[in-house]
This record gives C-alpha cells, sequence and structure tokens, in this order.
C-alpha cells in the first residue's frame, strides 16, 4: 500500500460532503447562511441548509465559512449522499452521528446504476460497531475512534455511476456528518464491485449455524466479518466453527475453521480486548481482571479482514459459523443467543438481489 505513495495515476481526485454534495471541481463552500445550500443541492434532493446550527453560527463570517458542513437528516426519510457519474472509485469514507441512531441510520450503496443496493446496513454495523455503542477499531480497512468517528478504507470501484443513500427509521430528526472521497480515473476489467451484507438473529435456533451470508452467485472474494455477539446463556460461548461453503459446496464446507475466538485471531476465549490491522475483539459490557465475564446479557464485537487471505470464489459462496457454548460434563451447548453480523465481499455484477431488509423491530438493539 505504501509503494503506492509516491506512484503517479492519471486519475483526480474528488470529496462529496455536505459542502459539495457532487464533489465537483471548484465549487465546495457555497452555501450562504440562511439561504442557498449551494450547487445541485436542490436537484439532488437533500434537505437545505436553513436550520443548520454552524449555518447560524457562520452569519457573520458568510459564505465559505463553514456554512454546510452536515445534513439535518428527516425523520423516516432516505436522503441522497452522493451521485456522480463518471468512471472511478471510492477510495474513503467518513461520517458520525449520535451513535444511539447506529441501527437507525440504513446506508445503500448503488453501483452503474442498479436498483438493488450492493450494500445494505446499518451506518455502527458497517464500521465494525455493534449495538449502538462506542468502540475503537484500528483495522487498516476500518478505523473506529473512541469518539465515534467511523472511517472505511476499502476501495470501492464503479464504472459509470454511484450512488449512495441513508435512510433514517428514527422518529427524530438526525445531524450527520459524512465525507466521500473518490477518484475519476478508469477502471480495471478485473476490479470487482464491492458489497456488504447485514443479517441478526435474536435469538439463533440452537440447531442450525448461524447464516452470515448466503445467495451470492458469480465470481469474486471474500474479504471480511464483522460479528456482535449478545449472550443469552451463561458461560462461554464461542467454539462454534466458521465454515464457507465454495462453489457448489453441499453438506460440507471447503473452508472450516476451529472455533469463533480462533477465526478472529485470538485463542482460549480471548482473556483481554484487542484491535490489530486485520482482526480483533472487544467486550462491550465487563472486564474483570483482564477476562471476559461472559454473563448473560453481555456483548462482544469482533472483525476479520481476509485482505492478506482472501476467500476466492469462482461460481458460489455461503457463509456461516456455529453458536455453541459449554453445558455440564463438557458437552457442547448449542445457544439461543442474539448475533449480527456484515459480510463484506467483492464479486462480478449483476449480484443476486438482497432479502427484504429486516424492519426496526427487527434490527432494534434490545
Amino acid at each position: 500500500m505504501l509503494e503506492n505513495a509516491a506512484k503517479l495515476r492519471k486519475a483526480v481526485t474528488r470529496l462529496v460532503t455536505a459542502e459539495n454534495v457532487y464533489g465537483a471541481k471548484g465549487v465546495g463552500g457555497m452555501a450562504v447562511p440562511f439561504g442557498d445550500p449551494g450547487a445541485g443541492v436542490a436537484r439532488l434532493g437533500q434537505p437545505g441548509c436553513e436550520n443548520n446550527g454552524s449555518s447560524r453560527a457562520a452569519r457573520e463570517l458568510g459564505q465559505t465559512w463553514k456554512v454546510r458542513p452536515c445534513l439535518e437528516l428527516p425523520a423516516g426519510a432516505e436522503t441522497p449522499l452522493m451521485d456522480v457519474e463518471c468512471s472511478g472509485a471510492v477510495t474513503h469514507v467518513w461520517m458520525t452521528y449520535d451513535v444511539k441512531y447506529a441501527r437507525d441510520l440504513i446506508l445503500r450503496f448503488y453501483w452503474d446504476g442498479e436498483e438493488s443496493p450492493s450494500v445494505e446496513c446499518p451506518a455502527g454495523d458497517f464500521f465494525c460497531a455493534p449495538f449502538c455503542r462506542k468502540i475503537r477499531v484500528s483495522a487498516v480497512p476500518v478505523c473506529v475512534n473512541p469518539t465515534n468517528g467511523l472511517n472505511c478504507y476499502l476501495p470501492m470501484p464503479f464504472r459509470s455511476r454511484a450512488r449512495v443513500t441513508v435512510e433514517n427509521r428514527s422518529p427524530e430528526d438526525v445531524s450527520f456528518f459524512y465525507a466521500i472521497s473518490f477518484e475519476e480515473r478508469e477502471v480495471d476489467p478485473d476490479e470487482a464491485y464491492f458489497h456488504a451484507r447485514f443479517r441478526r438473529e435474536n435469538p439463533t435456533s440452537g440447531t442450525e449455524d448461524y447464516v452470515i451470508l448466503d445467495g451470492v452467485k458469480g465470481r469474486g472474494q471474500y474479504v471480511g466479518t464483522a460479528l456482535g455477539w449478545q449472550q443469552n446463556s451463561e458461560g462461554w460461548w464461542g467454539e462454534g466453527e466458521v465454515k464457507m461453503f465454495l462453489d457448489g459446496d453441499s453438506e460440507f464446507a471447503t473452508y472450516v475453521g476451529t472455533g469463533t475466538e480462533d477465526y478472529f485471531g485470538g485463542a482460549w476465549s480471548f482473556e483481554g480486548n484487542f484491535s490489530a490491522p486485520f482482526l480483533g475483539y472487544q467486550d462491550l459490557s465487563n472486564v474483570l481482571d483482564g477476562r471476559t465475564t461472559n454473563r448473560v446479557g453481555n456483548r462482544h464485537a469482533m472483525y476479520r479482514f481476509h485482505i492478506a487471505d482472501p476467500i476466492h470464489f469462482e461460481q458460489s459462496l455461503r457463509v456461516t459459523i456455529q453458536t455453541l457454548g459449554w453445558r455440564s460434563e463438557w458437552r457442547y451447548l448449542p445457544l439461543r443467543d442474539d448475533i449480527c453480523s456484515v459480510a463484506y465481499w467483492y464479486q462480478t455484477e449483476p449480484h443476486a438481489p438482497f432479502p427484504a431488509f429486516p424492519s426496526r423491530d427487527e434490527t432494534e438493539v434490545i
């Protein structure tokens, strides 16, 4: 990655924010306090800036002085964040908001005019931050600071159009800051499209594996898993194996791990929080003497990015994890816990449309 820092390429850099909603050249920061929000905002259909607190703060300094740095997302509405027509790639996504809305803000990314999104995910979970909690993630693809500064560096190529929206399913308006960097350039034939999908089961069945991802058809590579786990049972919960069914695997998978803590880079019940470049774990509830307490109601967050070790598939992909703890006499206990996940992968288009996104009650952190 660093070896490319000095390499000149035929590309131009653009930044989409509330101050420049199309990332166009030479038109950023055009909003006027209590007036025109700037070029193109009305056409994109974003809210104006008349009630924006920064608009009021800039009333003496005027245009170019941080008049419209954020949006007020209307309750119950879907707001466009980005809509550009060119060839290029998203290179960085940053956003922040009050963390209590992390499950109510649903991100959707559409590539090249597709009707079904390639990314559909609550904002917090997309950045490896489940359960509407502040978290610290120091991975290479995703970085989250303790005050809910959310960053994603996974490249997202497109060939003719990139469109991003956010739906606010809260009954309240939400202040929302964002910045999406992209570059206009030619996209190589072997660059695949980025996808991310959210799932949640509460409780899990206890008799079948939890499905992280299913229904993927086409050629591509799986590059990451984010998992949130709330315990409904006492004791250790992380014995289940991750399985990846590749290219027609049926009963038995090609890729079978050795346990939940092993897949996410830990060992022996984790025994402490860590955040590394491609994998990490955090106990979001209690830590006692360096060990997770593993009590009913405890919440755990994990991530694993397959950047150096992508999982390649030619035709199909299915990803699952067993939900296993311990019961008496050293026997496995199938668990009925509250699990949420995000799968990250690249593939050729068209992709199979995702199932209907779960309702607000079905995604609520309870």
